[in-house]
């Protein structure tokens, strides 16, 4: 009897459905979290929002080096596969944090617009909120275009049969 062969270890893609359940998840996390202490915690900060966008503009600008390091463009050195590896679990990490992200901030924002009409502090902390939301989303975009770039182009001479 034969033992199976085991596959080879792979990353795999993103998947969608995996960023929109821990977005899902952490946006309900938020309205609860929000809902129970809304009134003890301080004001909402800028901060986060503006590390997520750098975040995003660094991993764009990888992103587009990457790939055209990849495609051997003019005047461009070759890449390390070892540092495309690196940005690739880089790219996989950041969709899902920025997933989380913005789901937090989603959760945070409809909350303030629904529930926290009432409060005086919902119009202080609506604008950080939104921001960090898209922010968040620029994240995503930029880690799932990071990972597309990271993608190793097919050789035309490769062998393209069926193995039975």
């Amino acid at each position: 009897m034969s033992q199976p062969s085991t596959p080879e270890p792979r990353l795999q893609p993103t998947n969608p459905a995996t960023l929109v359940v821990a977005g899902l998840g952490s946006a309900a996390i938020a309205w609860l979290v929000i809902s129970e202490w809304y009134g003890s915690m301080p004001p909402l900060p800028w901060l986060p929002a503006f590390t997520l966008l750098a975040l995003a503009l660094v991993e764009f600008a990888l992103a587009q080096q990457t790939r055209a390091r990849i495609d051997r463009k003019p005047g461009r050195p070759g890449v390390e596969p070892l540092a495309v590896a690196r940005y690739a679990v880089l790219a996989k990490a950041s969709s899902l944090a920025g997933a989380i992200f913005a789901g937090f901030s989603a959760g945070l924002t409809l909350w303030l617009l629904v529930d926290g009409q009432r409060l005086s502090a919902a119009a202080r902390d609506l604008p950080p909120a939104v921001i960090s939301l898209s922010c968040s989303l620029a994240l995503i975009a930029a880690g799932l275009w990071l990972e597309r770039a990271c993608r190793v182009p097919e050789r035309p001479d490769d062998d393209k049969r069926d193995i039975d």
